[in-house]
């Protein structure tokens, strides 16, 4: 008997943050990104939006945020640690310009952007 698939709620990004993260996306890929939109269904809830490897620079997990208003989902909350604690960086960029570029090569940021977000505000 084969396996049974029920429906899958898909989740589709608009608005100011679709355009930063399609820009950013072309913005890499230019610079020979392989780039993967993860966001679709519920089963990637609390996952980066993007997906990146690079032959020579290894991989980066980038969560897109809008800088004039984003918040992180309680997913993102939950699973954003989780994925730091096994020692994998997860990185903010909010313009497709060299300028954030040049983020991917530092430190992970993620949580540079906590205390700054409107959903985590009076939380920390």
């Amino acid at each position: 008997m084969g396996a049974r698939f029920g429906t899958v709620r898909h989740f589709k990004k608009s608005g100011p943050e679709k355009k930063i993260q399609d820009s950013l996306k072309k913005f890499m890929e230019e610079r020979e990104w392989l780039v993967i939109t993860t966001h679709g269904s519920e089963y990637q809830m609390g996952l980066p939006d993007l997906y990146c490897a690079h032959y020579s620079f290894g991989t980066r997990w980038v969560e897109v945020k809008n800088p004039e208003s984003y918040s992180f989902t309680p997913a993102q909350l939950q699973v954003f640690p989780m994925i730091q604690s096994k020692g994998v960086g997860i990185w903010i960029l909010c313009y497709a310009d060299q300028h954030e570029y040049d983020k991917l090569f530092l430190p992970p940021n993620w949580f540079h952007f906590l205390n700054k977000s409107s959903h985590t505000r009076g939380h920390t």
